[in-house]
């Protein structure tokens, strides 16, 4: 059963702040659509990230790379529909602000007003640091993304751990500050060693949400589509799952065949 706080109308980026410091644990989940949502919503998350995953998970894409900003803005304004209680933040995909810090305001602003989310997410620090600002001048709250960053995945190469050699952890923790004293009200931290994401977790005074950091952050998030088990190839050692909801369905629909073909469905009461 859940044990979030009922007292809780709407939570907000000033909601993050408090259960930061409170030192009570954050609850994220991405969602792409409706019904997700408002499960999602209503099972007592405080984030729903509309991810950019949804190029994996939805649209059967490799990487996280091609899905639009359009595309991006369908899945939110499908997700805020059924969300009463989270804070939903949308992510902005790849493409619509990495080097053109007016084109991220554009983007940024288009989320907010066609599909009524509450906060946009970017990847990166320093090297973003125009579009982050002009974006918050705008009064649109903005979380960061540090670690492994999968919209830079040809970059690296590989999804493997960030940060693990001393350079890279530095210029991770200088990102980190620099995304706080920039404004942004909190980061998700990717696929980094645990000792660093407490560090980081410690060193700053905003929300630190984590996959595959450890349990020293001040909160999670996962993928609902692997937290459910419906995917089946990803099985990253971070990642718990909850359900078996590939199981269930592959079997409900193979049934609900076996029915059609032997002439079970519908029977009499099934029908006028």
């Amino acid at each position: 059963m859940s044990i979030h706080n009922p007292d809780i109308k709407r939570v907000t980026v000033h909601t993050l702040q408090e259960l930061k410091q409170k030192g009570e644990k954050i609850s994220c989940l991405t969602a792409y659509d409706y019904s997700m949502g408002r499960l999602v919503d209503a099972a007592g998350v405080e984030v729903i990230l509309v991810g950019d995953s949804a190029s994996n998970v939805m649209a059967g894409h490799e990487t996280t790379l091609p899905i639009t900003l359009d595309q991006m803005i369908y899945h939110a304004a499908s997700v805020v529909r059924g969300v009463k209680r989270a804070l939903v933040v949308v992510d902005l995909p790849f493409g619509s602000y990495q080097g053109n810090s007016e084109e991220a305001l554009r983007s940024a602003i288009r989320i907010m007003k066609e599909s009524g989310a509450h906060a946009v997410k970017m990847e990166g620090g320093a090297e973003i640091q125009e579009s982050i600002v002009r974006i918050l001048s705008a009064g649109i709250p903005v979380m960061g993304h540090l670690g492994l960053t999968p919209q830079s995945i040809y970059k690296f190469g590989t999804y493997a751990v960030r940060a693990k050699e001393e350079e890279e952890a530095q210029k991770l923790m200088n990102d980190a500050h620099f995304l706080e004293e920039l404004g942004c009200f909190g980061f998700v931290l990717e696929k980094i060693p645990a000792v660093l994401a407490k560090q980081v977790t410690e060193s700053v005074g905003i929300p630190t949400i984590g996959i595959g950091a450890g349990p020293h952050v001040d909160g999670q998030i996962l993928v609902l589509h692997d937290v459910l088990g419906i995917t089946q190839e990803f099985k990253p050692r971070f990642l718990r799952r909850y359900a078996d909801l590939h199981g269930v369905i592959t079997e409900a629909v193979s049934h609900y065949v076996d029915d059609v073909k032997a002439h079970n469905f519908p029977n009499e009461k099934e029908g006028y």
